[in-house]
């Protein structure tokens, strides 16, 4: 730690950018977080719903994640959402969630398509150009 004042003002001004930046990245996502009380009603619209079923434990599952974040916002007709599979049993037994990451995508409710694994870039663009005409 350093004892001049001057340094320290300067760290706590980078540091209060730093939160504000990571606050504002965070509420332009546009992923929503799933679970037992939301889940039903959002894939039940009629616009696509792509969902990944997922874990924090999940090595492939957060190689995904900054992906899946970025493709969607390029896909504006498709809802992006995400299913914790440890906090979210039911949803994941449900569908017969038993390898992650999987992602699914709902249309008015009902599984339109399917895709498991790490399929990078080029396996949610296919699934999304599919389904945001």
């Amino acid at each position: 730690m350093s004892d001049d004042p001057e340094i320290e003002k300067i760290k706590q001004k980078k540091l209060e950018e730093m939160i504000k930046q990571q606050n504002l990245s965070q509420t332009q996502s546009k992923i929503l977080e799933l679970n037992d009380t939301n889940f039903t009603q959002s894939i039940s619209l009629n616009n696509p719903t792509l969902v990944d079923f997922w874990a924090d434990w999940c090595g492939p599952c957060k190689m995904m994640h900054p992906i899946f974040e970025s493709l969607s916002k390029a896909y504006q007709k498709i809802q992006f959402a995400r299913v914790n599979v440890d906090q979210n049993q039911n949803i994941a037994m449900r569908f017969a969630v038993q390898s992650i990451p999987m992602f699914i995508m709902f249309k008015s409710g009902q599984i339109v398509d399917k895709m498991m694994g790490a399929v990078g870039a080029p396996g949610i663009h296919m699934i999304c150009k599919k389904y945001s005409n």
